[in-house]
């Protein structure tokens, strides 16, 4: 499930990401929508050096994590809403104000989110109908998510730990579905940053779902623990997807792996 998401203020880009279950957002995002400046590395350089507080406190504020850009995942500062808070202190700008006001009311929504779990969900709903996913559509890619969450709290009690793990026992499962990778599916199918899982048709989604809600099941039944034993659960639980998707191929005569994905879909893009 991606995290990483832009929010907007007054035109300007801002990136934040889902870290302990709060947003981050990106220093040097928030920074440059504060000041009049290119030079933001510099700025905030200056910045810690003016203020010995916030310079020897600045590791308490800001983690680097991994978040997207032009060139691929990077890792960047960022700072929860209490160290962005922090931060802005220290920037003489007029925008302060306005931009604490909308840091406020971005950073309550997410705590409204996780306190009430349902909040986000009408919210996803929204986004998607907004894209022009039918009703039909808009509840198997729900049903999609609820299943990928279910299955990635599972790794995580049996032993998946790093970000990489996860993309390993996710690859598992998709060459045992599909025979393919997901940047494999995803270069099939033309894209680049989008999601995958967005872009598919009823069938690859069912698959999908198919082969993930079966490795949820299987190190459940067997008491699975360590990475080692969940990729073998998950190549295991790929297979019982495959198997299935091979016979449907067999009866109709095509291959259930589609180029196709919602960008090309003409009817889609009048509606965006």
């Amino acid at each position: 499930m991606e995290t990483t998401k832009i929010a907007l203020f007054k035109g300007r880009k801002i990136r934040k990401t889902i870290y302990n279950n709060e947003w981050w957002f990106v220093v040097e995002d928030v920074v440059l929508a504060l000041i009049d400046s290119v030079n933001v590395k510099d700025y905030i350089n200056k910045l810690r050096a003016r203020d010995a507080e916030l310079s020897k406190g600045y590791g308490q504020f800001v983690h680097t994590l991994e978040v997207p850009t032009e060139g691929g995942p990077q890792k960047m500062n960022c700072a929860n809403t209490e160290g962005i808070f922090r931060i802005i202190q220290s920037i003489p700008s007029p925008k302060a104000e306005p931009f604490k006001r909308w840091l406020a009311k971005v950073g309550y929504k997410r705590v409204q989110e996780i306190e009430n779990p349902e909040l986000a969900t009408k919210r996803t709903r929204i986004l998607y109908k907004l894209k022009g996913y039918s009703d039909d559509r808009i509840e198997k890619r729900m049903r999609g998510i609820a299943i990928r969450e279910e299955l990635t709290d599972e790794w995580q009690k049996r032993g998946a730990e790093e970000q990489t793990d996860y993309e390993i026992l996710t690859a598992e499962i998709s060459k045992a579905t599909f025979g393919i990778t997901p940047g494999e599916y995803k270069k099939l199918k033309g894209l680049k940053r989008e999601n995958l899982r967005d872009h598919m048709d009823d069938f690859e989604l069912i698959f999908t779902m198919l082969g993930e809600r079966a490795t949820t099941e299987i190190p459940r039944t067997e008491n699975s623990h360590g990475v080692p034993k969940l990729k073998s659960d998950a190549d295991a639980g790929g297979k019982i997807a495959g198997d299935a998707r091979k016979k449907l191929e067999e009866r109709l005569g095509r291959s259930m792996v589609s180029k196709e994905n919602f960008l090309k879909n003409p009817k889609i893009k009048n509606l965006l």
